[in-house]
């Protein structure tokens, strides 16, 4: 593996700060991700950020096939003569924007599920999570690299300061847990925070099912957006368009305090108050 900081020189290139340009400079490491992803030749891999191609030349040597998606069209050409390099014919590169992806299209296109994997930027990791999330049928599993207070975020339970909107929908659906952490110096440019990988592996059915999941991230996304106040005044005061003392008997009913906050919440009840969120406005003359 030639070094980042050779090859960007060699093609007059900068990292881009924007764009959360921090390349794998330890081959091992890209290694270990690879292999914690469990890849096998039955496996399309779609590579999020693929970068100088670290792990997608172990990921290509083992999956059947890998899709490599990139913002930068200034370094697509160079990953593809280190691909070439390297005897890599299986990895297609797309030049795209992640969050503008079809991946239900990619998932009917390959004919399988789809194994995930990526070294996020930071601005961009938590909209790749939902992304990844409303498209959990077609994906089997997900391994990437965040910054380590994402991760943290991530994986946190309930009570914990950590705990919020990303950790109750990922934890309704998926199994996640950390695989591994890698230090900042061992990237170029290096950044200010260690990073952590993370495994996700979606579960389905997920094991607490909501009658209407989308009406259950909308309540865990109000429950969150002022995650201070109270669970009576949240939910009262977001697009859910319940007044305050509709929320206090909807709690009630599904046996939560209305003076708890959303972090106390497990994801199990947070699907029982969605459950009777929606049961409320299928009822007539309840003034939602």
């Amino acid at each position: 593996m030639t070094s980042p900081r050779a090859l960007l020189t060699a093609w007059n290139i900068q990292a881009k700060k924007q764009l959360g340009q921090n390349f794998l400079n330890d081959p091992n490491v890209a290694r270990a991700i690879v292999n914690k992803a469990g890849i096998t030749g039955d496996d399309v891999v779609l590579e999020i950020g693929p970068g100088l191609g670290a792990m997608t030349i172990p990921a290509a040597a083992v999956a059947c096939r890998v899709i490599a998606v990139d913002k930068d069209g200034r370094i697509i050409d160079l990953l593809r003569t280190e691909l070439l390099a390297a005897g890599i014919d299986n990895v297609e590169i797309r030049e795209a924007d992640i969050l503008r992806v079809d991946l239900d299209a990619i998932a009917r296109e390959t004919g399988r599920p789809l194994v995930v994997l990526g070294n996020l930027p930071y601005n961009i990791s938590s909209q790749v999570i939902v992304q990844l999330i409303h498209a959990k049928s077609r994906i089997d599993r997900a391994v990437l690299m965040l910054q380590k207070e994402m991760a943290q975020r991530i994986c946190a339970g309930p009570g914990s300061k950590d705990y919020g909107r990303l950790s109750v929908m990922l934890g309704y659906c998926a199994h996640t847990q950390v695989l591994m952490q890698v230090r900042a110096p061992l990237f170029f440019p290096a950044p200010k925070v260690d990073s952590t990988v993370i495994g996700i592996r979606f579960a389905s059915p997920p094991p607490f099912p909501a009658d209407d999941e989308a009406l259950l991230f909308l309540v865990v996304k109000a429950a969150f957006g002022k995650r201070r106040k109270t669970l009576k005044n949240a939910l009262s005061q977001s697009d859910l368009n319940l007044e305050p003392a509709i929320c206090e008997r909807l709690l009630t009913d599904a046996r939560i305090d209305p003076m708890r906050r959303a972090e106390s919440l497990s994801v199990a009840e947070f699907v029982c108050l969605s459950n009777t969120i929606g049961n409320h406005g299928r009822s007539p003359g309840t003034g939602r």
